[in-house]
């Protein structure tokens, strides 16, 4: 059930990114991240009142609430880096080192997938590679302060899994709560410390409240499937949240898609099913 559920999560990771990539053409990263996250806050305030899950202890608030700065922070690494042309460099940068955090430190706790599921990682990790293009016709060498973004969204949003697995089972929401009223304060010191135009956003508003409400119950996702199953192979399965990305650019955008891309998405196929059966 947890394959299913993080293959959701990946799903929705990939429609909340192409949101925000397409608000960030015209708009700010720092402003998309910010009213993004703070639509969500709201939202998912809402949906814990109705839960009536009772409130988290605060070993939990902390893990939530340091997740929620490293995530902020690796959304506007990533969509500063997004926004400077070289996507095709940063998805799959981003994409490999937001799993490998998690890999490494869950092998590190002592989690042991089993042959197929180690066999399936790294095959996972290269089909997010060709998802992104990395070896595609347009792949071209990106300046090093683009690289050095990616790197930095892939590691914050890895480590915002690796918190996240830290919180306990029966916080309900809570953690994303705290993820929220963590980094929309931080979000908002941004905004101020940076004299962000408001105004700019009032015509995308939509697709950035999508953008944050989105990223937000993909993460409510992961929290749910990480709790059943094992965090390596949990973070793997969502590193390929490119795909649904690509299908929506291919559909919406009319991008072209190349031959390794196609073939990413087969291996990632396959990974998939080694994974469910390991």
């Amino acid at each position: 059930m947890e394959i299913v559920i993080a293959f959701a999560a990946a799903v929705v990771y990939g429609v909340a990114d192409y949101c925000g990539g397409r608000a960030s053409r015209t708009v700010s990263a720092i402003l998309v991240t910010a009213l993004g996250q703070a639509a969500a806050f709201v939202a998912l305030i809402i949906m814990v009142l109705i839960s009536g899950v009772p409130v988290a202890p605060l070993n939990d608030w902390i893990w939530g609430a340091m997740a929620g700065v490293a995530g902020a922070t690796g959304l506007l690494a990533f969509y500063r880096a997004m926004g400077s042309g070289f996507m095709t460099v940063v998805a799959p940068i981003s994409a490999v080192m937001m799993a490998s955090v998690p890999v490494v430190i869950g092998l590190l706790q002592g989690e042991r997938p089993g042959v197929i599921g180690l066999v399936a990682i790294p095959l996972g990790l290269f089909s997010v590679a060709m998802i992104s293009d990395l070896f595609g016709p347009h792949h071209r060498r990106a300046p090093r302060r683009v690289i050095v973004l990616a790197l930095v969204s892939g590691t914050t949003f890895g480590s915002l899994f690796v918190m996240l697995e830290h919180t306990s089972s029966g916080s309900g929401l809570w953690p994303v709560v705290a993820m929220r009223a963590a980094s929309v304060p931080y979000m908002a010191f941004v905004v101020l410390a940076t004299r962000q135009p408001i105004r700019s956003a009032r015509k995308h508003l939509g697709i950035i409240v999508a953008s944050g409400v989105l990223d937000s119950v993909a993460n409510v996702l992961y929290l749910v499937a990480v709790r059943r199953g094992l965090m390596t192979i949990v973070a793997v399965i969502i590193a390929m949240y490119p795909a649904s990305t690509l299908a929506l650019a291919t559909g919406l955008d009319k991008e072209r898609v190349h031959r390794p891309q196609l073939a990413g998405i087969a291996l990632a196929v396959v990974s998939l099913v080694m994974l469910t059966v390991a």
